[in-house]
């Protein structure tokens, strides 16, 4: 039975209970931190053989490149070619980079500030600027955005991405909107994948604004969970197809492929605005670290390699996703307090508590030992207004931790919500 259908003597039964619940899972002594989305130990030894990769011996690139000394700004193309494969873009439109995906997007963020685009070269910093952030939605970039100085604005998602018509009716009439997030495969942190429908909207809909860019980060697109999985999109093609090449920028890396701190990042676009991007990259950089991409080529051989490597990944995380699940099923199915999502892919389940309570569960969690992402991390500025989604990010811990963790959230999100069932009753 929903807890909003019991009586007040019945709710007060309810909260003893959950009292002691709570007191059993604060004393078991956790020591946890489950904030972010952090390959664990066992998924980053995966791929130690990358550390023995290069030799100085042995550091010439199959087309002759000399990793070891400068040049190459787009990065090495093999290794391209492998990822170009992967993410449906021919070779010439992918650049290899650093170790961070989010660099790459500050950057190309920065250079649009500073110099304008391929189709105006008005720099963005010369007027105000909006951007569009679906909601719930990845904290760092409602915080990369802020820090250039955009303003933020939400729409809702649903489980085939941002709600487009939303999204139109805001950019057809102002100019100051330059762009939207979008995570189109199991998005941080719903789970939730684009449609192609919905991807065809946002690729043709009009915009005041002709520099518009849909900010396509590509972050989880090769990380299954389950078998059989849904296709990447052609996001370029797409593009192209609608009438605007140039409006989507599209953004990956392999940090929680193979080593989170020294990976290697991509940036896809057309090839005008991959131009555009080497042309700006070229002043502050003689080229990446070929040493590291070199690496990764060999360690992963070719597109098969990487998608054999995703499997391993898949096979140590699977399990703790099931457990959260599982547990929030045995805990909370039926309460009327609760909802969370069971994706088919990425690094995060999306827990919807009942409103008003977000940050007291995760104040009573972080009490028992147990650290969450923040409350409103999920939406632009830290401010959820209905205070109800709590991103989980069960990667990291072992199982074991995991499953204990779940099972002291669960009781985290029945005390918050008695507790303020019985202050309204």
């Amino acid at each position: 039975m929903a807890l909003k259908d019991l009586s007040t003597a019945e709710l007060e039964t309810q909260l003893t209970d959950a009292r002691d619940a709570y007191a059993k899972f604060a004393n078991r002594g956790l020591l946890l931190d489950i904030t972010r989305g952090k390959p664990s130990p066992e998924q980053l030894d995966l791929s130690a053989d990358l550390l023995t990769a290069v030799t100085n011996d042995d550091c010439i690139s199959p087309s002759g490149v000399d990793v070891r000394n400068y040049g190459g700004l787009e990065g090495l193309r093999e290794l391209r070619e492998i990822f170009g494969e992967l993410f449906r873009v021919p070779v010439d439109q992918i650049l290899a980079q650093g170790n961070a995906s989010l660099t790459l997007m500050q950057q190309a963020l920065t250079f649009a500030l500073l110099h304008g685009t391929p189709e105006l070269d008005t720099p963005w910093a010369t007027h105000s600027r909006r951007i569009v952030c679906p909601v719930p939605g990845y904290d760092r970039h409602f915080a990369l955005a802020e820090e250039l100085g955009f303003e933020l604005i939400t729409v809702p998602m649903d489980d085939e991405g941002p709600d487009v018509s939303a999204v139109r009716e805001l950019v057809a009439t102002d100019p100051t909107i330059k762009g939207i997030w979008v995570v189109p495969m199991y998005s941080n942190p719903t789970g939730a994948t684009i449609s192609e429908e919905r991807a065809r909207l946002l690729l043709d809909m009009p915009t005041a604004a002709p520099d518009f860019r849909v900010l396509w980060d590509n972050a989880y697109g090769l990380h299954h969970l389950r078998e059989p999985h849904g296709q990447m999109l052609d996001v370029l093609a797409l593009a192209e197809e609608a009438g605007n090449p140039n409006r989507v920028l599209q953004f990956a890396s392999t940090s929680k492929i193979t080593h989170a701190g020294a990976g290697v990042s991509f940036i896809a676009a057309s090839p005008e605005n991959i131009s555009w991007f080497l042309k700006h990259l070229g002043a502050g950089s003689i080229g990446p670290d070929k040493i590291n991409q070199l690496r990764h080529l060999r360690f992963f051989g070719d597109a098969a390699g990487v998608v054999a490597h995703m499997a391993k990944h898949a096979e140590l995380i699977r399990p703790k996703f099931d457990a959260v699940i599982s547990t929030l099923e045995a805990q909370l199915a039926g309460s009327g307090i609760a909802g969370w999502t069971n994706p088919d892919g990425g690094y995060f389940i999306t827990l919807t508590v009942l409103p008003g309570t977000a940050d007291r569960v995760v104040k009573l969690a972080a009490e028992a030992g147990v650290k969450l992402t923040p409350a409103g991390a999920t939406h632009p500025y830290g401010l959820d207004p209905d205070n109800a989604v709590i991103r989980i990010a069960p990667t990291m811990p072992s199982l074991e931790d995991v499953s204990a963790a779940a099972e002291g959230l669960a009781a985290c999100v029945r005390l918050a919500a008695l507790e303020k069932l019985l202050a309204e009753d």
